[in-house]
């Protein structure tokens, strides 16, 4: 029964941890929304550096370029 619960909690723990660059990404829109960009262009590269291989840094890469693009 132990085993089961440890095995149930490691589970849940990385089932939590994945998320958070999902997280990170909806934070990082509601920044644009709010004209809050450099505060968005931070969110997006922290998603990209700690979050490579997710598909929110897919998404958040190219949000930056687009930003980065972008006149001030």
């Amino acid at each position: 029964m132990k085993q089961w619960l440890a095995v149930l909690f490691f589970a849940l723990f990385l089932t939590a941890c994945s998320d958070r660059a999902g997280d990170l990404y909806e934070t990082a829109q509601f920044e644009e929304l709010q004209r809050n960009i450099p505060n968005a262009v931070r969110i997006y590269r922290e998603i990209a550096e700690k979050y490579p291989k997710s598909p929110q840094a897919e998404k958040a890469r190219a949000r930056l370029a687009e930003l980065e693009s972008e006149p001030q």
